[in-house]
């Protein structure tokens, strides 16, 4: 049995209070739908601003009727103090999802990025330790990593910030840590590297590549890659995204005030990416003979990103159990069946 399972049956066999916020959005709701999957009971906390309501309404439809009882949802923003204090009531675990992402909504906008990102998280550190839970764990972003050129990209070794994004991100663990040597509020933080999976918004300017070019070969559209396509990236389904969380949350006293990897430690180009959709696209009857389009260099972007998982798996006892393949195997049914479809019978 792996340490997941273990923690997943002591879940079940005594139920804890979760606060999810960002509940609404694409980690949030997945996180959601596994929590209540177990027994458990969760506050949500989320201002509709990047979540939908239509995903939460897809967990509803996935659980039962009796765990579904055991959600109760806030519609707030983290950048009010009073909403997040609301919130962490009578709560165990935080899982601190919210935040505005993407590198080039950050470019365009850094003052809202800023806003949401650190002074929202910041309001999140303080209502949780005046609440005194259990445990925090907070979304951090392999984007701290910057302009650090060795891979696989190890926890302990960082560069210079490339975007206001990243700058928040690393001003989250600053915070964390300070909170740790300051209020003994030991926190951890999980570097996110390219989650993908079911409720991935392919709609809007920042949408991630892997919805955003499966909703383009579902309809005949072109796909656009950015450069040459041997840009990679370490792609992470969002299954073992919300296994390092609740393993995060449950950890031991000495695994915390970290951060920790999230990802499986492989990489995959911008150029094998768009084969492997239009290849799992085929099995479902959905035939792409477009190629792709290559245009500039995004601004912000790192050319190549690999994580080391060997931290997150010896202190964590993190196993992920899918690699990309797999990942968007799984996946490409709900593209398929949710994302609007012109052109194809």
């Amino acid at each position: 049995m792996t340490r997941y399972q273990e923690v997943q049956q002591e879940l079940k066999d005594s139920p804890k209070t979760w606060l999810i916020t960002g509940v609404a959005g694409f980690i949030g709701s997945n996180l959601l739908e596994t929590l209540l999957g177990l027994g458990q009971k969760v506050v949500g906390l989320d201002n509709f601003v990047t979540g939908y309501q239509h995903n939460l309404d897809e967990v509803e439809g996935a659980v039962t009727d009796a765990q579904w009882q055991n959600f109760r949802f806030i519609e707030g923003d983290i950048c009010s103090l009073d909403a997040c204090q609301e919130a962490c009531q009578g709560v165990d675990y935080v899982l601190q999802q919210a935040a505005l992402g993407s590198v080039p909504r950050s470019i365009v906008d850094p003052i809202t990025t800023n806003n949401t990102n650190i002074s929202g998280f910041l309001n999140m550190l303080v209502a949780a330790r005046d609440a005194e839970v259990k445990s925090f764990t907070y979304a951090a972003s392999s984007s701290t990593y910057g302009d650090h050129p060795a891979l696989p990209k190890v926890e302990e070794n960082i560069g210079n910030p490339l975007s206001p994004y990243a700058v928040t991100k690393y001003v989250n663990e600053l915070y964390a840590s300070v909170f740790a040597r300051t209020y003994s509020f030991k926190t951890i933080g999980l570097r996110y590297f390219n989650i993908l999976g079911k409720r991935q918004d392919p709609n809007g300017a920042y949408a991630a590549v892997i919805p955003l070019w499966t909703a383009a070969m579902i309809n005949d559209e072109t796909v656009f890659i950015n450069g040459d396509g041997e840009t990679s990236r370490d792609f992470c389904f969002i299954e073992n995204a919300v296994q390092a969380n609740i393993l995060a949350a449950t950890a031991t006293e000495e695994a915390r005030d970290n951060v920790y990897n999230v990802a499986v430690g492989d990489r995959t180009t911008l150029n094998e990416l768009f084969n492997l959709i239009k290849h799992n696209l085929a099995d479902h009857g959905i035939v792409y003979n477009l190629d792709p389009s290559y245009r500039d260099f995004r601004a912000g972007d790192v050319r190549h990103s690999q994580a080391d998982t060997t931290k997150i798996k010896r202190l964590l006892g993190y196993s992920p159990q899918y690699k990309i393949g797999a990942g968007i195997e799984k996946a490409m049914g709900w593209y398929v069946q949710s994302l609007s479809v012109s052109g194809h019978k």
